[in-house]
């Protein structure tokens, strides 16, 4: 993934845009850090190389939005509309959703190592090859979900569901086949060996 953002574009550190309406817009080569969308009006937003740093979406509309090699690293999106909304070739590191909808959410290319999607709806989402390394998806809906060939090393999966979800390909830890509901999930040879063995079997 090509990094997000020019170095040398000065940040926006600290500003307040909470309630501010910037739907439909366009936003190219911007940086933000530590800044407030809480409740703006962002939808249909289109972001192409911007970086938001530690910046709160809460109760933001980003509904629709487009963001194209752009990083938002240890934002916080609370209550936030994220349906119908598309990242490409974007990181996510570190930051937080709870309480999001998340309907139709398309990821591709997109960084999500240490993110925590504790608890959220993401069935009959397409997570195909994406990066969830040490990412948070306790008690999260996958139910039917596309996670082939994710990286899943070291993600937290406790009580997740799974059923109908296709992990073919993905790298799994050890935990997370002990942890998350696999009944009705399909996988493929080597990771119904390691289930075994996680649970004790002796394969000769």
């Amino acid at each position: 993934m090509d990094e997000a953002t020019q170095d040398s574009v000065p940040p926006v550190v600290g500003e307040d845009f909470a309630d501010a309406v910037f739907a439909n817009e366009v936003w190219e080569d911007c940086a933000f850090e530590r800044c407030s969308f809480v409740d703006a009006d962002l939808r249909g937003l289109i972001t192409k190389n911007c970086t938001f740093v530690a910046c709160d979406f809460t109760g933001a509309d980003l509904s629709e939005s487009k963001h194209r090699i752009t990083a938002f690293r240890q934002c916080t999106f609370r209550r936030a509309d994220l349906s119908e909304s598309e990242l490409r070739g974007c990181s996510l590191m570190g930051s937080q959703f709870g309480d999001c909808r998340l309907r139709q959410w398309q990821l591709h290319d997109t960084d999500l190592t240490l993110v925590g999607l504790s608890g959220a709806d993401l069935k009959d989402s397409s997570l195909s090859g994406l990066r969830m390394r040490e990412a948070n998806l306790n008690e999260s809906d996958l139910r039917g979900a596309d996670l082939t060939k994710c990286d899943l090393t070291g993600a937290r999966m406790l009580d997740a569901k799974l059923a109908d979800a296709d992990l073919r390909g993905a790298k799994l830890g050890a935990d997370i086949l002990v942890q998350a509901d696999l009944r009705g999930t399909k996988v493929d040879l080597e990771i119904a060996v390691s289930f075994a063995a996680a649970h004790g079997l002796v394969i000769e």
